[in-house]
């Protein structure tokens, strides 16, 4: 009897062993990097046709009839509040979006234009991005609908099935690999970040380049995208995601405690992105605005660091330790106030999603520099910078971090694989956009820092990030002085 017995138990403990599995897999295994996953690309033995176009990407192929893509500035005027506005390309019928046809061609070897879809759907889209917009090579946002223009959720070279989806034309960073890399390793870090894929794209018969497929900031079913979800028929959800960013236009933001007391730059919002405008009623508004100045104003009392009133019941103190790291080893200077994402989880925790490292890394007009911190005085960061718990929670963070995902050697290996990868991708990309790299057509300030080639562009990126992290290898334990006991001393006073 004892050895049945035993046997039961052993069919048990095999069947909660397959269950959970899945949700003991190491973070690392579960992220998708596209360069390493398919790095074997072999010979296409297929006979081509002279100028055919023949990539071991994903191809997406888009079709408008010939309409112009709404979205491109058109003009800018000052409204009343002396703020700048600026006025964008609109459809025929005053749309912001266009219907089209797309396709996606991945069949896991060489893709060819006349090869079978993967995804063959309608789609509404429009040029996205805020800078972006003037680059000649444009960035979009796509959303995939049924022939009714209801939501077609469907995946997409291999992301998890969604409607929503950015597709990302790098052209300031000559090197293409800003987002790719930072956003997988933030991945690996973080408890999300977008998935990304590189593929090239083809609009209206002409081929348009290197191009990433990326998944936007929002909710997604069975886990995928961010676990939030909102209940339309009873008013309730449980979580949202926020926006900061400068000023765009729309009555869905929230009037939180930094907004009401000047604590933020005058002119950037904290736009309310999820739940969106056909779920969000005014009751939710306000209760997401409760929330999220819950969180603020315990953040910005006098007893902030206390365990049980200060900001640590609201917030993932690991979640915003990583984006202040992340953000300060890339310089990416845009965090905090514009191109920002904050969202609440199931478990009643704020959390940061990385967004946006197109300016990152000595990339944005002005020199931004490599020998200081700049982030330790922005919004929230400027308090929590002040508790000397979260100050050390950085600094531990940053020696793990500095092992492997942030080491010289990692960094150098994945750019050097994922360049290996893409192959003549990227000098079909540079044949396209030609105009772009020669001599005069530099978007930096000072022409040297603008890189005249490919290779340039991946030896200033590395440069940067080698002395970047040199630097914050000999500096980073100068931030205590940003919690010293003489700046904090009448915030401490409180006891638990």
């Amino acid at each position: 009897m004892k050895y049945k017995r035993a046997g039961v138990a052993a069919v048990v403990v095999a069947l909660i062993g397959a269950v959970l599995a899945p949700m003991l897999i190491p973070k690392e295994n579960r992220r998708v990097h596209q360069h390493l996953v398919n790095r074997e690309k072999g010979i296409c033995t297929r006979e081509h046709a002279k100028g055919e176009l023949c990539t071991h990407l994903p191809l997406v192929v888009i079709d408008t009839g010939g309409v112009e893509i709404p979205g491109k500035p058109l003009s800018q005027r000052v409204d009343k509040d002396g703020q700048e506005v600026t006025e964008y390309s609109r459809a025929a019928d005053g749309n912001t979006r266009i219907s089209a046809k797309m396709k996606v061609v991945d069949n896991g070897g060489y893709n060819h234009l006349d090869d079978y879809a993967a995804v063959d759907t309608d789609i509404q889209i429009r040029v996205r991005g805020r800078s972006s917009r003037y680059f000649e090579k444009s960035s979009y946002a796509i959303k995939l609908v049924n022939k009714d223009q209801t939501n077609h959720n469907q995946s997409v070279m291999g992301m998890d099935a969604h409607h929503d989806w950015v597709l990302y034309g790098p052209y300031l960073d000559k090197t293409d690999m800003r987002n790719y890399m930072f956003y997988n390793i933030s991945g690996e870090i973080m408890d999300y970040a977008p998935n990304v894929r590189y593929c090239e794209v083809i609009l209206n018969g002409r081929y348009q380049g290197l191009y990433l497929m990326v998944e936007s900031i929002t909710a997604g079913e069975d886990g995928s995208r961010l676990d939030i979800e909102v209940n339309k028929k009873y008013q309730t959800y449980t979580g949202y995601v926020v926006r900061i960013d400068q000023n765009h236009d729309t009555p869905e933001y929230v009037d939180s405690f930094t907004g009401y007391t000047y604590r933020r730059d005058s002119g950037v919002d904290f736009e309310i992105v999820y739940p969106g405008p056909s779920k969000l009623t005014p009751g939710l508004e306000r209760s997401i605005a409760q929330s999220f100045s819950d969180f603020e104003k315990a953040l910005y009392s006098y007893d902030y660091d206390n365990d049980r009133m200060g900001y640590r019941k609201y917030i993932d103190t690991e979640s915003f330790v990583d984006a202040f790291l992340i953000s300060e080893i890339t310089a990416n200077y845009d965090f905090g106030s514009l191109s920002t994402y904050v969202y609440k989880g199931t478990d009643n925790r704020l959390r940061v999603c990385m967004w946006d490292f197109n300016n990152s890394c000595d990339n944005f007009e002005q020199p931004m520099g490599w020998r200081s911190f700049e982030l330790e005085g922005i919004l929230w960061y400027v308090m929590l910078m002040r508790d000397e718990d979260f100050t050390e929670q950085v600094i531990d963070r940053y020696h793990v971090l500095r092992e492997k995902w942030f080491s010289d050697e990692y960094i150098a290996k994945y750019m050097d694989e994922t360049v290996e990868f893409l192959g003549d991708a990227v000098s079909r990309d540079r044949a396209r956009w030609e105009d772009t790299y020669a001599d005069g057509h530099g978007l930096l300030a000072d022409e040297d820092r603008n890189p005249n080639t490919y290779q340039e562009a991946l030896e200033q990126l590395k440069e940067y990030l080698r002395r970047r992290l040199k630097w914050m290898d000999e500096n980073i334990e100068s931030l205590r002085q940003y919690s010293a006991e003489s700046r904090v001393k009448k915030y401490s006073e409180v006891a638990n």
